[in-house]
């Protein structure tokens, strides 16, 4: 007999049977718990390991020369302006902070920022600076006490970057500027200070105000946890995501405290582009959109800055200008509703201008001729990672003033010469130096000076044409016994016959011989007959060796057309070979890095001077002579049409065949500029060394007014005095007489005196100066 199961039974069974199912739950949310928790302590260590260490690459920054300010000085007061106006100092009514600038008549009152050298710190000071001419005429401190000099923190022109781009300018705390983060905390999150990571009231607000609005404005991210997305994570939007970053942020605030979160973040905000760089960081911001340290930002520029943390692109101030002054002004009134500020305070703040820069003043593209020089010699010192992680600091050479002058007198001598056919098509390049010491003070390389590219300064290896008779000429009068600057040579028609049984038929560019000339007229004319000859007959062997000696490091073979400047040398390799030619015959190698410190300010390497005796300083100081009558008398004396005819200048100008090479070196006391033009397909132009690169030369000198070429006279050199057709001994007085410069003992017998018996005085006078010599 069957038995029937009771209602009991069955709901036994019922009971029975759910059991499993809860123990599946209960094991599964177990696991998950488990694997939550691994998750939780993967992710914890990833918070400390990036936090804890090294938190940030920082690209190597790097820095002009400062300007030093000393009485007597020769500054203008316009170049000092322009100085000040690039390193973003404002033009107050008083200097009552630092970065504050006063011009009043010739007299400029300003309060200077400090900076950290690599010989030690240099304080923030308030100074009057008094100008007078062309030069600095008084240097005080604010209480009057006289300076003996001064110091103005360096020009940041430039980064090395790593791949990404991504740069900022790591600050502290206590380095804000008042209200920053205030207006950070009322604008982005209010409960910070009292949250762990993660707000449900900024939630709970959010939602609301969301849902109320019937669309997204608002989000309920925490400071913290916008700083987890953008330190940590990437921008997807998911809900893992969005629960991955509140976990980090909870964990975050369990090891580290809102100081230290509150600083990291803002170092790491992102808050533009510029161009292919990343702009993050408040303090690489204030110095992109108002160049100027963040310390230094007021109430108008700190609610700029926050505003756009919403939004960098949709609020830029460059690009979208109303709607970054709405934002603006919608923070500031936040501000007031908060009592963080008064309302008069407020109101006063929205009357500003957004006062941003026309263009980023960091841009790496500034003067990247210049950058590049720096980073090919940094590269034979450091790991590419080291320049672009480790956040060094550069200290170079790099004079923006005598950039700023190159790059006008380049732009304005090409427009114009823009009507001649075919200077639209002229590229060009030069290299400023200063010939005492082989620093590089100025660089372009390319007709558009700060767009990167080809740099023509270092890379175009183009014939030098005449710029190497300097070279064939101190090698004659290397041989005092031999040539004097007044021994005749013969300007003359001839031909050689090489060892591959080709003739060389040199020819001056007018295609006239002009006989039997003194040496120094074959340099300061440029020709090519005598020139070659000449070189002839001391050996082109001997001449390379000369070229070697000044710095030329190429081996070029020994053929005749070498004596005309057949081989080919870059911009730069140009200015090494004249700067030995500049500095009596010591040859100082070119460099643009002073020194190097780390990013705590630790010196880690200085680039001192070096300097090596090459050549006697007799032999330099009669090829200088010939060079001074190469603008004076011979293929440079244009320049005279723009410069005072009593300031001393030696050069020398080059064409190559067809004018495919316009070349102009040459040099004052302070400065040595080497131009070239030329087109890049190495064609033809409609310009030669003087009507070409001699134009930008000249153009440059006016700008950069420079103290006369005034080398010490030897002791083995002595003044005669020749007549200048026939070169024989001479006297002071005589018709035709001019002085001449020889070495000691190859000068020429000397001449009757001219205008009858000397006076007895001027017997003794002659005899004293005979003695003396």
């Amino acid at each position: 007999m069957t038995r029937s199961r009771t209602p009991r039974a069955r709901a036994k069974r019922r009971s029975g049977g759910s059991r499993p199912w809860l123990g599946w739950v209960l094991k599964l949310a177990l696991v998950g718990l488990v694997v939550l928790a691994g998750f939780a302590v993967y992710l914890d260590a990833v918070v400390q390991e990036k936090f804890s260490g090294k938190r940030w690459t920082v690209p190597a920054k790097v820095y002009a020369r400062p300007l030093e300010l000393f009485v007597g000085q020769k500054l203008a007061k316009q170049d000092f302006l322009t100085e000040l106006d690039a390193l973003g100092y404002r033009r107050e009514s008083a200097a009552d902070g630092p970065g504050a600038a006063v011009v009043n008549g010739n007299v400029i009152d300003l309060h200077t920022r400090g900076f950290q050298f690599y010989e030690g710190a240099e304080p923030a000071q308030r100074l009057r600076v008094r100008f007078s001419g062309d030069y600095v005429a008084g240097l005080d401190q604010a209480n009057g006490s006289k300076l003996d000099v001064a110091r103005m923190e360096p020009l940041l022109i430039g980064g090395l970057y790593p791949a990404h781009h991504e740069d900022r300018i790591l600050i502290k705390l206590e380095q804000a500027p008042a209200y920053l983060v205030e207006t950070l905390v009322a604008v982005e999150d209010r409960e910070f200070f009292n949250h762990f990571g993660v707000s449900p009231k900024g939630i709970a607000r959010a939602v609301w105000i969301n849902a109320t609005a019937g669309q997204l404005r608002q989000g309920g991210s925490t400071l913290t946890q916008q700083l987890v997305k953008n330190f940590y994570l990437t921008n997807e939007r998911s809900l893992s995501r969005k629960a991955t970053e509140a976990m980090m942020a909870v964990l975050l605030e369990l090891h580290y405290d809102k100081r230290e979160i509150l600083e990291a973040y803002l170092n790491e905000v992102f808050l533009g582009q510029d161009g292919q760089r990343a702009v993050h960081g408040f303090g690489l911001a204030s110095q992109y959109f108002f160049s100027q340290p963040l310390s230094e930002l007021k109430l108008h520029q700190v609610a700029l800055l926050v505003g756009m943390v919403k939004g960098p692109t949709y609020y830029n101030p460059r690009r979208y200008p109303e709607r970054a002054l709405e934002r603006r002004n919608l923070v500031l009134d936040l501000l007031a509703q908060q009592g963080t500020v008064t309302e008069a305070e407020a109101e006063a703040a929205k009357q500003k201008p957004l006062g941003v820069t026309t263009r980023g003043s960091l841009a790496d593209s500034s003067f990247p001729g210049f950058l590049d020089l720096v980073k090919r010699q940094l590269r034979q010192d450091y790991r590419d990672e080291d320049l672009t992680e480790e956040g060094l600091r550069i200290f170079t050479s790099f004079d923006p003033i005598l950039q700023i002058k190159s790059e006008a007198a380049l732009s304005e001598t090409l427009k114009r010469l823009g009507g001649r056919k075919g200077v639209d098509e002229v590229e060009a390049a030069m290299v400023v130096t200063n010939p005492e010491n082989g620093e590089v003070q100025a660089m372009i390389g390319s007709r558009q000076p700060r767009f990167a590219g080809f740099n023509r300064a270092l890379d175009a290896v183009r014939p030098i044409g005449s710029l190497i008779k300097p070279a064939v000429y101190l090698t004659a009068l290397e041989r005092p016994s031999q040539y004097t600057l007044t021994t005749w040579i013969a300007d003359e028609p001839f031909s050689v016959k090489g060892q591959d049984g080709q003739v060389w038929t040199p020819q001056n560019y007018d295609r006239q011989a002009h006989g039997t000339i003194h040496l120094y007229q074959g340099l300061a004319n440029s020709y090519n007959l005598s020139t070659a000859k000449l070189g002839l007959e001391l050996g082109v062997p001997n001449v390379l060796k000369t070229l070697e000696r000044l710095g030329v490091s190429r081996e070029w073979p020994a053929y005749p057309s070498m004596l005309l400047g057949a081989g080919a040398l870059t911009p730069m390799e140009v200015a090494t070979m004249y700067q030995t030619l500049a500095n009596g015959g010591f040859n100082t190698p070119l460099r643009g890095i002073r020194s190097v410190l780390t990013a705590e300010g630790q010196p880690l390497k200085r680039y001192p001077f070096q300097v090596q005796q090459r050549f006697d300083t007799g032999a330099i100081y009669l090829v200088q002579n010939a060079m001074q009558r190469v603008m004076r008398e011979g293929t440079g004396r244009s320049v005279y049409s723009q410069l005072p005819r009593n300031l001393t200048l030696a050069g020398k100008t080059g064409t190559t065949n067809d004018s495919r090479d316009s070349w102009f070196a040459g040099f004052s006391q302070d400065l040595l500029a080497v131009v070239w033009l030329g087109r890049d397909d190495n064609g033809k132009t409609p310009l030669t060394g003087a009507s070409g690169a001699l134009q930008v030369w000249a153009s440059f000198m006016v700008k950069a007014d420079p103290l006369p070429l005034d080398m010490p006279q030897p002791d083995n050199v002595t003044q005669a005095w020749v007549d200048a057709s026939s070169g024989q001994g001479s006297a002071a007085g005589c018709p035709n007489a001019v002085q001449i410069p020889y070495i000691r003992g190859s000068e020429p017998v000397q001449g009757a005196a001219c205008g009858g018996p000397e006076s007895p005085s001027e017997s003794v006078m002659d005899w004293v100066k005979g003695w003396l010599n």
